[in-house]
């Protein structure tokens, strides 16, 4: 062995400068290695709704269709505003033209499509950043003229705190389980290798029912918010060593 190793050395010597530049060398893991994946997550309560809200209206002409939704979105929009809703959290989320054909038969006889008017929509994405005044927000959207309300979707606003709590537990859940895995298999240790990761902030991962109070809880819709989850999951390498 201490000829090899001496040989081996003459031989790199006798490499010309560049020759030796350009050689890499890498290593092999000749040890077993454990590969496990490791999703651990953290719940928290949500402080952000997001709440889908929008007007339709119909006229005989596409013009006159799309002023009357012009005037009832600004007063939707009005009410948003004197309810505390930040310009900044009310976006137009899509606007929509069509026109209307009745199908239905006349006498019981088929009679083809008929022309009955226009339809226009206007659509918003609302951020609610007051979880507790959810209820009667959706209600004060209903009152002021909004014709379909969808949601509301919760999350967290920052999450990097959830984040690195659950990639804590994550970590530590590994080196358990890869201690396990060594000296189940007659190894002394288990020694990290590689890490990689991938995570998702502030998303539901089941719902989690939790009531919110509200002042006057029989005058506004009732909103479960439930709970959010912030997940990261590990995959990582170990290897067992004697």
């Amino acid at each position: 062995m201490k000829s090899t190793i001496a040989l081996l050395a003459l031989g790199v010597a006798a490499l010309p400068a560049a020759a030796l530049a350009q050689t890499s060398v890498t290593i092999a893991e000749t040890a077993p290695v454990v590969t496990l994946n490791i999703t651990e997550t953290v719940e928290a309560a949500p402080d952000v709704a997001i709440v889908g809200t929008g007007v339709q209206t119909r006229a005989p002409t596409a013009a006159q269709a799309m002023r009357d939704n012009a005037a009832k979105m600004d007063k939707l929009i009005a009410a948003l505003a004197k309810a505390g809703i930040a310009k900044k959290d009310v976006q137009t989320s899509g606007i929509n033209l069509s026109a209307q054909y009745d199908y239905s038969n006349q006498n019981g006889q088929p009679s083809g499509p008929r022309f009955i008017g226009y339809e226009a929509s206007n659509q918003l994405s609302i951020k609610l950043r007051d979880i507790k005044k959810v209820g009667v927000l959706l209600d004060t959207m209903v009152e002021a003229g909004a014709t379909n309300v969808n949601g509301p979707s919760f999350s967290i606003s920052d999450p990097t705190p959830m984040l690195a709590q659950a990639r804590a537990a994550a970590l530590k859940s590994a080196k358990t389980q890869a201690d396990y895995y060594a000296q189940a298999a007659g190894y002394r240790t288990a020694r990290l290798v590689s890490i990689a990761e991938s995570n998702s902030g502030g998303q539901p991962p089941m719902p989690m029912m939790v009531r919110t109070q509200f002042k006057d809880a029989a005058a506004a819709t009732p909103v479960e918010p439930g709970q959010v989850g912030s997940s990261v999951t590990l995959t990582v390498q170990y290897a067992l060593e004697k």
